[in-house]
């Protein structure tokens, strides 16, 4: 691998670009270290779940450019995306890492809201008199 490669992860809104390159192990996201950017340790495992899955933890450089959503879809979009990465730097992951479930892509995303209700399923209040 001589250059960086990059991969998209995506997860409700969230959506996160990955640049994978070897290196020491750093991984930035958004211009911070990504404990200080996941201040949740659940949420700092999930970045670490790839790396961990395929014993790469120290020998890759991430940067991430993470936009949109809330805290918990990016770091899950992140998740993602350093799977793909990981996948397209060496073919040999990619079963461990489907195995693990990492290469999913989570579907869900938020119900629309139907007319003659509050929200997607909430009624408008009922008064009987």
């Amino acid at each position: 691998m001589e250059k960086q490669k990059n991969t998209i992860g995506r997860r409700k809104e969230a959506v996160a670009r990955i640049y994978i390159s070897k290196g020491t192990g750093n991984v930035i996201i958004n211009d911070k270290d990504y404990k200080t950017y996941f201040s949740l340790v659940y949420l700092q495992n999930q970045v670490e779940l790839p790396l961990k899955t395929v014993d790469v933890l120290d020998k890759f450089d991430i940067k991430v450019n993470a936009a949109g959503g809330g805290i918990k879809g990016q770091a899950e979009a992140v998740k993602l995306g350093i799977a793909r990465a990981l996948c397209e730097v060496n073919i040999e992951f990619r079963p461990a890492l489907k195995a693990a479930g990492l290469l999913k892509r989570d579907p869900r995303g938020v119900e629309r809201k139907k007319p003659g209700k509050r929200k997607a399923r909430r009624s408008f209040q009922f008064s009987k008199r």
